[in-house]
C-alpha cells in the first residue's frame, strides 16, 4: 500500500520549458537555438544541477566556448526564475492527499540557489513532509542514489512510495528499487492518473 508520495518539480508541479519561453519572447531561432544547445543543453548546467560548480564558475565556462558573450549568458542565467511558475492544477491536489493521511516528498533535480528561492517564494511547499535536490545530494536523476539517499533521509520503504516525474528513465530507476512509479509526460491535470496508481 502507498503511504508516501515522492513528486518531481520540473514539469510536474512547476513549469519549466526555456524553449517556450524564447519563442514568447519572439527570439530569433538561432539564437534560441543557441542558448539551448550552449546553455541549457551544456555539462555546465547538470554540473550546477548536481551541486559540482557555482552558476559563476558555470558562466565563466560556458562563456569561453559559446557564441555568446558573457553578459548575454548571465542575462539568461537571471531570467531562470522568471521561466519557472506553479502549474496550479497539479499543485491544488497536494493539500487533498495530505487530508487523506498521504506523506508527500519532492526529490528534484534542481541548482541550490534557484532551488532557495523557490522554495521560499512558492507556498505549496509547506505541504511537503521533506525532499532532497541534486544539489544538495551531489547526484541527479536518474541516478539511483538520489532515490536511495531520499529513501534514507526520512526511513522510507521503497514497496510503500509512489514515485511521480515527466521522465521516464527518472521513473524506470524509481521502480528499479522498489517504487511504484508514474510518468506524467508533462500532463497539467494529473489527478486521476494519480488516484489510479493509488489504487483508491
Amino acid at each position: 500500500m502507498v503511504k508516501n508520495i515522492i513528486f518531481d518539480l520540473g514539469n510536474v508541479l512547476i513549469s519549466f520549458k526555456p524553449s517556450e519561453y524564447f519563442d514568447k519572447k519572439k527570439y530569433p531561432d538561432t539564437i534560441k537555438a543557441t542558448i539551448l544547445s550552449d546553455i541549457f543543453g551544456s555539462k555546465e548546467w547538470l554540473m550546477i544541477d548536481n551541486g559540482e560548480i557555482t552558476t559563476q564558475e558555470a558562466i565563466d565556462s560556458i562563456a569561453k566556448k559559446s557564441s555568446l558573450n558573457k553578459e548575454e549568458i548571465v542575462h539568461i542565467f537571471n531570467l531562470r526564475t522568471d521561466l519557472l511558475y506553479p502549474l496550479d492544477y497539479n499543485v491544488r491536489i497536494l493539500p487533498e492527499l495530505k487530508k487523506r493521511g498521504l506523506r508527500l516528498y519532492y526529490l528534484s533535480n534542481f541548482p541550490l540557489d534557484i532551488f532557495d528561492e523557490v522554495k521560499s517564494g512558492y507556498y505549496f511547499f509547506k505541504h511537503f513532509d521533506g525532499g532532497l535536490i541534486s544539489a544538495e545530494a551531489k547526484f541527479s536523476k536518474p541516478d539511483v542514489r538520489i532515490y536511495e539517499a531520499l529513501l534514507e533521509k526520512y526511513s522510507l520503504i521503497p514497496e510503500e512510495c509512489l514515485f511521480i516525474d515527466d521522465n521516464e528513465k527518472n521513473v524506470k530507476a524509481a521502480e528499479k528499487i522498489g517504487m511504484k512509479g508514474l510518468v506524467t509526460h508533462g500532463s497539467l491535470e494529473i489527478s486521476k492518473e494519480i488516484e489510479k496508481a493509488l489504487d483508491f
